[in-house]
């Protein structure tokens, strides 16, 4: 269920059956003193990012010299790589409140989004 999803497919008028298919089971059903049913959506979504930053020195050179039996030579590299970085985590919460008449459509809805 999203934002998005809710904007777009709900609207007044929409049956309890449409909206079942569309945003699955409700989280809670209440009745009030009509009869009447309100269907209440709360979904919890986490996101976690992670930033990275590095640090790199290599070092190369070339070595040779002259031995007993010919021309020797060598190759050396030193390297050092240091990596720190960040997580980030937000979370954020969708609750949607549907009523419904005594038709079983959508009489009104609501919806609320925080981020923290």
């Amino acid at each position: 269920m999203t934002l998005g999803l809710v904007q777009r497919d709900i609207k007044v008028g929409t049956s309890q059956a449409d909206v079942a298919q569309i945003l699955g089971s409700p989280n809670i059903v209440t009745q009030d003193a009509d009869g009447k049913e309100t269907w209440i959506y709360d979904k919890v979504s986490s996101i976690t990012s992670y930033g990275s930053s590095g640090f790199g020195v290599n070092v190369g050179g070339f070595g040779g010299g002259f031995g007993w039996n010919g021309i020797g030579g060598g190759m050396g590299n030193v390297g050092y790589n240091k990596n720190g970085g960040t997580v980030q985590s937000n979370q954020k919460t969708l609750t949607v409140v549907l009523k419904f008449d005594n038709n079983h459509n959508v009489s009104s809805f609501s919806y609320h989004m925080s981020s923290f």
